[in-house]
C-alpha cells in the first residue's frame, strides 16, 4: 500500500527554481529573482531549501547566508516547481519513500515544458529515495491530500482533454487511487481564478490544513465575476465527506482585489500559501484584504509561524508561492555531496 503524505506533516526540504534569463520572468528578472531570495530565505529559517539553477555561482551571490540552502545545477524552461518536480508517497510495503515522476506538458501543452519534464529523472541522484516515471500527465498543484485517504481535485483540470484526453473519470480515478494509495477522490466542478492558466488547480482555490479542515476562496464581491462559480465551489466543499463519512470544517479565505498587469486580470490567491515545518509562507499582494487573511491564517494555523511574502511579482506570470515550490516529507533525505 501507499500513503500520500499531505503537506502539514513533518518535511525535510523544500524544492525551487531559480528564475534565469530564458525564462519568461526576464523583462523582469531581478525583481523576480527578489522575491525567490524571500521565499528561500523564509524556509531556511526552518528546513533546508533546495535551489535548482542554471548558474550556481551566480545565484549563490544573490544570498548572504548559505546555510541550509542546497545549490543544484540544471537548466529549465522555467520556475513552477509545484507542477515539474516528483511527488512523494510512501510505499507503506517496503517501509521507504518513493517518488512519483509524472508527466509534465506545460499545463496541456501551453507552453514548452521538455526541459521541466526531464528535470526530475536528471537531478533524482539529489534525492534519498527512488524514483518511478508514471505515465499520466499530472501536476503537483493539482492535487490536494488530506493524509487520511482523501484526495482533492478539480475536475476542470484533471478531466481535461488537454491532459489525458483517452482516461475518462473513472480510469483517472482508479489510477490516481493507485498510485497515491488514497481511498477517495474528492471532485470541484465549478471555482477558478481568471488569469490562471492551469485549468484551476486545487492549490489556487480549496487547501487541506488539516485532515479535517479545508481553506478555500470565497467571493463576496456580487459584482465580481468568480462570484457566481465560487459561490457553487462553496456548496460543493460543504457537501464533501471524509472517509468516515463526517464533512469538513471549512474555514473561508478573502478574495483579493482585482489585480490588473498589462490590462489583464492576474489570479491573486490567498490559498496558494506553503506549510512548512512550524511555518506557514502566506501570499500577499498590498492588497487591502492582506491583514484579513494574514489574521484568518493566525488564528487556523495553531503553532506555526505566519509569514508574509509579497508575490505581486509571481502573479504577472499566472503563479504565486505555492506554485515555485515543492515539499518532500521527512521520508525524503537529501544526498548531496
Amino acid at each position: 500500500m501507499r500513503y500520500f503524505p499531505a503537506e502539514f506533516e513533518p518535511q525535510s526540504f523544500v524544492q525551487l527554481i531559480f528564475p534565469h534569463p530564458q525564462s519568461d520572468w526576464a523583462p523582469y528578472l531581478e525583481e523576480a529573482r527578489g522575491v525567490f531570495v524571500n521565499i528561500a530565505n523564509a524556509v531556511a529559517q526552518y528546513q533546508p531549501c533546495l535551489i535548482i539553477c542554471d548558474d550556481v555561482d551566480v545565484v549563490k551571490s544573490y544570498f548572504t547566508d548559505h546555510t541550509d540552502l542546497i545549490f543544484v545545477p540544471y537548466q529549465t524552461d522555467d520556475t513552477w516547481a509545484r507542477d515539474c518536480s516528483a511527488l512523494s508517497v510512501i510505499d507503506e510495503d517496503e517501509d521507504e519513500a518513493l517518488l512519483l515522476d509524472f508527466t509534465f506538458t506545460g499545463w496541456g501543452g501551453k507552453f514548452d515544458a521538455s526541459r521541466d519534464d526531464a528535470m526530475s529523472s536528471a537531478i533524482s541522484k539529489a534525492y534519498g529515495a527512488p524514483m518511478q516515471k508514471i505515465d499520466l500527465i499530472l501536476e503537483g498543484g493539482g492535487v490536494e491530500s488530506n493524509g487520511n485517504g482523501s484526495l482533492l481535485t478539480t475536475a476542470e483540470c484533471l478531466l481535461n482533454l488537454n491532459r489525458n484526453p483517452h482516461m475518462n473519470k473513472a480510469k483517472t480515478e482508479t489510477m490516481l487511487k493507485k498510485e497515491f494509495g488514497v481511498e477517495q477522490i474528492l471532485w470541484l466542478n465549478h471555482g477558478y481564478l481568471a488569469g490562471d492558466d492551469t485549468d484551476s488547480h486545487i492549490d489556487t482555490l480549496a487547501r487541506f490544513i488539516d485532515i479535517d479542515t479545508i481553506m478555500y476562496v470565497k467571493c463576496d464581491d456580487k459584482e465580481d465575476e468568480h462570484y457566481e462559480a465560487l459561490k457553487k465551489m462553496e456548496e460543493e466543499l460543504k457537501a464533501l465527506r471524509d472517509i468516515e463519512g463526517e464533512p469538513f470544517e471549512l474555514i473561508p479565505l478573502p478574495m483579493c482585489s482585482p489585480v490588473f498587469y498589462d490590462e489583464e486580470r492576474l489570479p491573486a490567491t490567498y490559498a496558494n500559501f506553503l506549510i512548512i515545518n512550524d511555518a506557514v509562507l502566506l501570499p500577499v499582494y498590498n492588497d487591502i484584504h492582506d491583514a484579513q487573511a494574514i489574521a484568518i491564517c493566525e488564528k487556523a494555523f495553531h503553532g506555526r509561524d505566519i509569514i508574509p511574502i509579497d508575490c505581486s511579482v509571481l502573479i504577472r506570470q499566472h503563479g504565486s508561492l505555492h506554485c515555485v515550490t515543492m515539499q518532500f516529507p521527512e521520508e525524503v533525505s537529501l544526498r548531496i555531496d
